[in-house]
């Protein structure tokens, strides 16, 4: 799983998984660890599976609870507004775009 997050971050390409039996889509940015110790995916998710305006937002996905990861074709090529890897609230990173 690690290295699926690691090649859509380094080729900016979106990731699609399932979490909390919602599927996600998200332009991945950040990697690492958070305050709590638990390896982290910082995104800018894109769809939740749900119908509302909400789902576009900054969300943070413990990688333990990511079902069903898959690297998409698809590549982002703008950064998103707001984007700064100290955002991401991570004690460690392991990677970012």
């Amino acid at each position: 799983m690690e290295l699926i997050i690691k090649t859509a971050i380094e080729n900016r390409q979106l990731l699609s998984f399932e979490y909390k039996k919602k599927n996600r889509l998200v332009e991945p940015y950040t990697f690492g660890e958070n305050s709590s110790g638990k390896d982290t995916l910082s995104a800018f998710q894109i769809e939740d599976g749900g119908d509302g305006s909400a789902d576009m937002c900054w969300r943070q996905f413990p990688v333990r609870e990511i079902k069903n990861l898959k690297l998409l074709d698809t590549k982002f090529e703008e950064l998103r507004e707001g984007y700064h890897p100290d955002n991401a609230k991570m004690s460690f990173i392991y990677w970012t775009v």
